[in-house]
């Protein structure tokens, strides 16, 4: 399996994680320990893996987010609730989500087990050396039940592959902002106004960062990508495919193809179900 079909087999499977981010279940349970809602929850139940940690490795390890943003919600989401019950909670949450959109008897289907085995030969082949939110959640236990061990597995790659999209984007000289405004620039992911709201800048600091990627070359007069925009873009996701391509190396070309065959009902009815609140995607 070459790099390429690498990043479009995590792309598919991508929602099967992403999900935990949006479902009003895992939010329920993490903000009835007492932490904030919306992007209380978020930053808890995503960092809860690295322990009580402060502003600093959530900002860093986040990357996309404003420092001023996590600030205001680490280290205080610690204060109402204890590291190790908000990944209970938020495994609770995505359990309940799951049948919520699969329903039970997909959960307890033969397919859902091989996915799980599929997806966890690939999440065992990353490694941790300078990755340091998949290392994390790395030392997380393995959930026995199928679903539960495909979520975890996913998750694993996925941050696995994150923290080597954030050392590529550090290489090609792009910052946290920088990174999204040249992302949502172009055209998929987040809209403008998902992205500001959820990673916390204003429109002065968008705008600013936007006239700054303008001078260098990289965006439009319109905000749109320019020529060495879409290039330097192309280069961060053919590194970013590049970093990530162990896992899925591991599980070869025949197992890739099946865990996206098995997987790709379950994204499609995921979606139907309406997991992906409406005006955040592009």
């Amino acid at each position: 399996m070459d790099p390429h079909s690498s990043g479009r087999t995590a792309r598919s499977l991508e929602t099967l994680h992403a999900m935990c981010y949006f479902v009003p279940e895992v939010e329920e349970e993490i903000t009835a320990l007492g932490v904030r809602r919306g992007r209380g929850a978020y930053f808890a139940g995503r960092s809860a893996a690295m322990g009580r940690v402060g502003p600093g490795p959530v900002a860093a390890t986040f990357y996309v987010f404003s420092p001023s943003l996590v600030a205001h919600f680490v280290p205080a989401c610690w204060e109402a609730a204890a590291p190790e019950d908000v990944l209970v909670a938020r495994l609770r949450g995505v359990d309940a989500a799951y049948r919520r959109l699969l329903g039970d008897d997909v959960l307890a289907s033969p397919e859902m087990a091989e996915a799980a085995a599929l997806a966890r030969t690939a999440a065992e082949a990353c490694t941790p050396e300078g990755r340091a939110l998949y290392a994390a959640h790395a030392d997380l236990a393995w959930p026995e039940e199928p679903h539960l061990a495909l979520f975890h597995a996913l998750t694993l790659v996925r941050e696995h592959r994150g923290d080597g999209h954030v050392a590529t984007l550090l290489s090609h000289g792009l910052s946290g902002l920088e990174s999204l405004v040249t992302h949502t620039a172009t055209g998929t992911g987040f809209t403008v106004p998902a992205a500001q709201a959820t990673r916390g800048y204003s429109g002065e600091e968008w705008e600013a960062c936007a006239a700054d990627l303008h001078r260098r070359g990289l965006l439009e007069a319109d905000g749109a990508l320019s020529e060495q925009g879409r290039a330097l873009r192309t280069a961060v996701e053919t590194a970013t495919d590049e970093a990530g391509h162990a896992p899925w190396a591991a599980l070869g070309d025949e197992g890739a193809d099946r865990l996206r065959t098995l997987g790709r009902p379950w994204v499609k009815q995921m979606v139907a179900g309406g997991v992906f609140p409406a005006g955040v995607l592009a």
